[in-house]
């Protein structure tokens, strides 16, 4: 295990747009502006106002396919006037041992991603760039928030987004997060590479594989729309002294749920693709 600062404010906005899925086209994201604005969840500079800090964040105010959302009423992907807007969809999880890094951005913690898994929505590949958590849940069901969500952020060649969000529900002790938890970077800008560190994506996910998909935007500014939305619809359990020692370290980070505006919600289910 390495721990390093994050070079300069560049490098660290740059991180911190990447986690909320804010990257340019693979293999080379582009870096923003320097003194690109500052945002956060609080007062003058929270999600009230993203939309008016910069023209850049404008869709945070004026976009109408926004998320969060609060999941009520679903239909089935498979009724005829949604086959064609909501393609089956194949996730592809590859066994191995990955090395990532981990990075406390001050918005969130980030674990960059480097091989293999990814989402085949028709004939659109998303491969897997960065997971990262908030507390409370973004997204809501039925009004209820959950202690916690993940955020697993895909994709495509073209640099078109997909994002699988997990819930999280207090419950039994899961080992399947315990080589990151214990590797928590404490303070903003710090950076923990994890060297023969195997985290296995599938054991982060539900066992049952139903969501629920919508069209949506990145949940931060810019708060771009055209993301394509997996929210598992079965939560995932953290302990109470694991999702304790998240929330010592970030909290409140999330985005209050915008207005639905007439989107279909559907409720489907992703298939795992075959090794």
């Amino acid at each position: 295990m390495k721990m390093r600062k994050i070079a300069g404010p560049a490098a660290l906005a740059w991180a911190a747009s990447l986690a909320l899925g804010a990257a340019g086209a693979p293999p080379d994201p582009p870096k923003p502006a320097h003194g690109a604005p500052h945002w956060g969840y609080e007062g003058d500079e929270g999600p009230a106002v993203w939309g008016k800090l910069s023209p850049e964040f404008s869709a945070c105010a004026a976009g109408h396919s926004q998320s969060p959302i609060d999941i009520g009423k679903t239909s089935s992907a498979s009724l005829p006037e949604l086959r064609a807007a909501f393609r089956p969809a194949e996730l592809k999880i590859v066994h191995h041992e990955h090395v990532e890094d981990a990075i406390n951005n001050g918005h969130t913690i980030q674990v960059n991603y480097r091989d293999g898994d990814g989402l085949a929505v028709g004939d659109a590949r998303f491969d897997l760039i960065q997971y990262h958590f908030h507390a409370p849940s973004e997204h809501t069901v039925g009004g209820k928030h959950y202690p916690m969500e993940m955020h697993l952020v895909l994709q495509s060649a073209a640099g078109k987004l997909a994002v699988i969000g997990v819930l999280i529900e207090e419950g039994a002790h899961n080992a399947a997060f315990d080589p990151v938890w214990s590797n928590l970077p404490k303070a903003k800008g710090v950076e923990i590479h994890l060297e023969h560190v195997e985290v296995t994506v599938e054991d982060l996910l539900p066992t049952t594989r139903t969501s629920y998909r919508y069209e949506g935007s990145l949940t931060t500014p810019p708060c771009s729309e055209g993301v394509k939305w997996f929210v598992m619809t079965t939560p995932v359990q953290l302990s109470a002294d694991q999702i304790a020692a998240f929330t010592a370290v970030v909290k409140d980070n999330n985005r209050p749920v915008q207005l639905l505006n007439g989107r279909a919600v559907v409720t489907d289910r992703i298939v795992e693709a075959t090794k």
